[in-house]
């Protein structure tokens, strides 16, 4: 049986540091992180937790051939724990008639599941460590704290390794393939479509610094370290794809972003001018429509509501336009059917959903694999909070392949090299972070 001990932390900035140095220790370890943002954008809303720790395995659930869903279904209603994971993109094989051929060198499972031996989470100015009684007591946990702030952290090199980077396109086979999206467009196969490409290279890294150094040029609120089999995802996502919070349900999709400005008065002009854009307006509606109607699936009649619309918030490296859909649930509705019934997000899909998919699977070039995938954690009181796997780095170490991928939305008024270059402003980030 799980029990819980609070906590004082007297600096938890290095708390955390030191938490992070002591996870990455375990075979199985998942650190998601808020960076303060719910702090610096207080209208910004729906955080709970300011960070969570999941370490090593009590029990794990990893994919099947088939039928995966269903298989997190019993897991978790055979657990009324804390269990955290991710569900990757190519399960949209399993709700739909798709399918995913492309190049896949990182060879990600399509699901991973764990329940944690201990759960280490930070909320009201306090630490709760949550654990079992049956192998730890309340001096135990005292002292194990006590050890985890005794740790040497990660210290952050300087000196980087010369990396000879790839992409999946050229920029002029990128443009072209846009335009034949817009073409796909116009004759009304779709009205959106999330095009995205890979970058990656051979070289062995170091996935604890790198995710520190991550968050230090780009804090975000739905952060991710995960270490599971050799393999890593380092993530600074922005984005929320679901929440479950009560019977209340919340999804948050990203459509629209814009470079920072190089001072407060550019920044408030970019603002301005990314939510006036017609573009970006038209993508953040479109995307917003196709969440209303996912979340209907499970919702009680008449509770999908849009509780904001056009929102624009800033991040270190862009401005983002963000949009608040809500729902309500019955009790009895299980909580992997609510996922299920809105996954793959929209915000990576594109609209209508299964034809955007179909198209994305024929022009990208990469298996999307975890990358817009989600990663996240469900309570034991059948809650959940999941992100949208974005400005993310995936490691396989065992191959030493290290990929990341961005995209953007296409729509009737992209302009191809517009829209090539937004992803590089994505992606400046992770290049910044390997000096590229």
């Amino acid at each position: 049986m799980r029990t819980y001990l609070k906590i004082d932390i007297h600096d938890i900035r290095l708390f955390k540091q030191k938490l992070l140095t002591w996870g990455n220790t375990f075979d199985t370890f998942i650190f998601l992180d808020s960076n303060d943002f719910p702090k610096i954008n207080n209208e910004f809303n729906y955080f709970e937790y300011e960070f969570l720790a999941g370490i090593s395995v009590k029990e794990e659930l990893k994919a099947s051939a088939k039928e995966n869903f269903e298989t997190l279904k019993k897991f978790s209603n055979n657990h009324n724990n804390w269990i955290f994971g991710y569900l990757s993109y190519d399960l949209k094989n399993e709700i739909e008639t798709l399918t995913s051929d492309n190049t896949d060198e990182l060879q990600f499972p399509l699901l991973h599941f764990f329940i944690p031996e201990i759960v280490i989470l930070f909320k009201n100015q306090q630490v709760e460590v949550h654990y079992y009684q049956e192998q730890y007591s309340d001096d135990d946990i005292i002292k194990l704290i006590k050890s985890i702030e005794q740790i040497e952290i990660c210290r952050l090199s300087a000196t980087t390794t010369k990396i000879d980077l790839h992409s999946r396109f050229s920029k002029t086979e990128y443009i072209a393939s846009v335009e034949k999206l817009k073409h796909h467009i116009q004759i009304g196969d779709i009205y959106e479509a999330n095009f995205c490409q890979e970058f990656y290279f051979n070289s062995a890294i170091d996935p604890l610094e790198t995710f520190l150094k991550l968050k230090e040029l780009s804090p975000t609120p739905f952060s991710c370290f995960y270490k599971f089999d050799n393999k890593y995802l380092i993530c600074a996502s922005p984005e929320r794809f679901i929440k479950k919070a009560g019977n209340k349900i919340i999804s948050q999709p990203i459509k629209g972003t814009i470079r920072r400005g190089k001072s407060e008065e550019e920044d408030i002009i970019l603002k301005e001018k990314l939510l006036n854009d017609p573009k970006e307006r038209a993508e953040n509606v479109m995307i917003v429509d196709l969440v209303r109607n996912d979340l209907s699936r499970t919702a009680k009649k008449g509770s999908v509501k849009v509780e904001e619309l056009y929102g624009v918030y800033s991040f270190q490296q862009v401005h983002q336009m963000i949009s608040t859909i809500v729902s309500e649930v019955e009790e009895v509705t299980d909580i992997i059917d609510i996922i299920k019934n809105a996954f793959p997000m929209g915000s990576m899909t594109g609209a209508p959903k299964i034809r955007a998919m179909q198209l994305m699977e024929q022009y990208e070039r990469t298996k999307r694999g975890l990358y817009s995938g989600a990663v996240g954690f469900m309570t034991p009181e059948k809650n959940f909070d999941f992100n949208v796997v974005i400005r993310s780095i995936l490691y396989n170490k065992a191959k030493n392949y290290v990929s990341f991928t961005v995209g953007g939305a296409i729509t009737s008024l992209s302009e191809p090299d517009k829209e090539y270059e937004e992803c590089m402003v994505k992606a400046k980030a992770i290049t910044d972070l390997f000096n590229l």
